[in-house]
């Protein structure tokens, strides 16, 4: 499930590619908008909802809640992918539910807007970061101290918050693609071959 954030939406070409290669790497993905259009047109002039971490986090614990739910997916196992503020309110969401959320991967994510959540979150998290986005890296690391959870920090050399540089977007999905595997697949009883 995608959150996210800092004025993005479901059509954000940089999730839509990373959502691309989850599917075709075997996932189901939901990219959904966490604020409504009237709220998006506040947002444009004010820039406040999209650091509004509860209002985000709320929103995402409720589709984690259809999901849960629903026939079509309740077997599966949900592991979230935050970008910018949508990564702080991944983490807030899965501190709600920990026996829900498997995995994170948080993308030029802000961490640390989830604040106290970050020690109760349980799913393994990783936080991938723009070599050159500097002031960004030093709030992850500072959440990274943080969070008591399986964790990881990787770097993506010479990228930039928005990983546009060439072949930049490639390794984050590469990246978060290797983190879901290892941290979603089932184990047990559940387990199949197919």
């Amino acid at each position: 499930m995608f959150a996210h954030g800092s004025g993005s939406s479901r059509h954000s070409p940089r999730n839509r590619y990373v959502a691309e290669v989850m599917q075709k790497g075997g996932f189901a993905t939901l990219l959904m908008d966490l604020l409504t259009p009237s709220e998006e047109e506040i947002d444009i002039r004010t820039r406040h909802l999209r650091f509004d971490i509860s209002l985000l986090a709320h929103r995402l614990l409720d589709a984690t809640d259809w999901l849960s739910r629903e026939p079509v997916t309740r077997a599966l196992r949900i592991g979230y992918f935050g970008a910018s503020t949508g990564g702080g309110a991944a983490l807030a969401a899965a501190a709600e539910r920990p026996s829900v959320i498997h995995a994170i991967v948080s993308r030029g994510g802000r961490p640390d807007l989830a604040g106290s959540a970050l020690p109760r979150v349980q799913a393994p998290t990783l936080l991938i970061i723009g070599g050159n986005d500097h002031a960004v890296i030093e709030l992850n690391e500072q959440a990274l101290e943080k969070l008591r959870c399986k964790k990881q920090i990787s770097i993506v050399p010479g990228a930039t918050h928005l990983f546009e540089e060439p072949g930049a977007l490639e390794r984050v999905a590469e990246l978060a693609l290797d983190w879901f595997r290892r941290h979603l697949k089932l184990s047990g009883p559940e387990a199949t071959d197919a």
